[in-house]
């Protein structure tokens, strides 16, 4: 059974900001009170993970939108398993993510929670789904399921218009490393951790 829109909050598991544009939209047309959650442990490397944050927080200024940020990186997860094919950790990518966000939703009081995970044709749907209903129902809350896709390239391009950041993979050490932006990624990357370290001087002290 849905939740009735007209007096129910729910919390929104959020990916990244471009996936969140359209079902944020959805969501709010249809009457619900939103509450977002950032939790993507699978990002990497840190810098990635610190951009597709700061893309939240930029897209929820916008919005006016209630959130939360958990900042753990888990990258050793995936560094150390011993199954690493593209795609094959993605079940795992999903439980651990789905039952944290379950964990929160019942922690701060709500009842429902979805995905913006929902929005790519990229994800894999039916594990999505499976994760988030076994994680629901351990947490004593209730996941709501939508098929966000048909609205993926509207989303895409209200990101561009809004000025966010719009990466070129999904997240993890893997999916990095078969993008065909690779190269440039890492090189986008590296500027960024010279950009933090700041000038030093010949010395190697920080001026």
């Amino acid at each position: 059974m849905s939740p009735d829109p007209t007096d129910q909050k729910i919390l929104v598991h959020i990916c990244c900001a471009p996936c969140a544009e359209y079902p944020l939209r959805i969501l709010a047309d249809e009457g619900f009170s939103l509450h977002g959650f950032f939790y993507n442990p699978n990002i990497h490397p840190a810098e990635e993970h610190r951009r597709r944050m700061e893309g939240v927080q930029t897209l929820a200024d916008l919005r006016e939108l209630p959130m939360a940020y958990d900042n753990e990186i888990l990258q050793s997860v995936w560094e150390i398993a011993e199954d690493r094919a593209v795609g094959r950790m993605c079940s795992a990518c999903y439980a651990l993510r789905m039952r944290r966000v379950a964990e929160f939703t019942r922690s701060v009081g709500l009842t429902y929670f979805t995905s913006t995970l929902l929005v790519s044709p990229y994800q894999q749907h039916d594990k999505i789904r499976e994760a988030a209903e076994c994680a629901a129902y351990e947490a004593g809350v209730r996941f709501l399921y939508r098929d966000f896709r048909p609205g993926f390239r509207m989303g895409q391009e209200m990101a561009r218009i809004d000025g966010l950041y719009r990466q070129k993979y999904c997240g993890c050490v893997d999916s990095l490393e078969s993008s065909r932006f690779r190269d440039r990624i890492y090189r986008e990357h590296e500027a960024m951790r010279d950009l933090s370290a700041g000038p030093e001087s010949s010395d190697g002290s920080h001026r």
